[in-house]
């Protein structure tokens, strides 16, 4: 419970570091968060040294974790850099945007195996689909489709009140068996942001 404690702390601390860090960008703080932002790295090194006592679930948690710091942190410096120089960077919005999402489509497609199938949505988030056959056999699929929930509900914000990965093995392994006893040799499920908001999909697949 100390390492999910700390995780959550993690996620808690990460969304107060955004908002003020665009409190000071923007004018409404005159100097850098810098308490907060110790306290979130403290625990991410005490982390990325004792991976080995994190449970499978608690290693993709805390890895989403880490990358999401990480790339705050990386707009974070360069910002700085743009403030303290008083130079300020132009035409960066739309181009900025595709190189950050085609960096995401490519760590995305590493993160995964190669049997889960990556797509994109309408609104240019990435939507994950993967089947299984058995849940129950297939656990390493089961893990991969919770990673990716939690990146998602992460992205969002919406990551308070998430499932653990034995609820959610749970959840899958029900769910699959109770749609295969309808008919069909597999179940399809992909996780999606639709306006905003995570969702979660099952459907028979022939």
């Amino acid at each position: 419970m100390a390492i999910d404690d700390d995780l959550n702390q993690i996620e808690r601390d990460t969304r107060t570091l955004k908002i003020e860090y665009e409190q000071f960008f923007g004018g409404g703080r005159s100097r850098p968060p810098t308490d907060t932002q110790w306290r979130v790295e403290s625990l991410l090194r005490r982390y990325n040294e004792r991976t080995a006592e994190l449970s499978f679930g608690q290693r993709f948690r805390f890895n989403n974790l880490a990358q999401t710091y990480a790339k705050y942190h990386d707009m974070w410096r360069k910002k700085l850099i743009q403030k303290e120089t008083g130079t300020k960077q132009h035409h960066f919005g739309a181009a900025a945007k595709a190189i950050e999402a085609e960096r995401a489509r490519k760590a995305a497609e590493r993160s995964v195996p190669a049997d889960v199938a990556v797509a994109v949505a309408e609104a240019g988030k990435p939507v994950f689909a993967q089947s299984f056959a058995s849940a129950e056999v297939e656990a390493h699929k089961v893990q991969a489709l919770y990673s990716k929930l939690i990146e998602a509900r992460t992205e969002t914000g919406e990551s308070a009140g998430a499932p653990t990965l034995k609820d959610f093995e749970r959840f899958v392994h029900q769910k699959t068996k109770d749609l295969k006893d309808k008919g069909g040799r597999e179940v399809e499920y992909t996780v999606s942001i639709e306006g905003g908001r995570v969702k979660l999909k099952a459907r028979i697949s022939a």
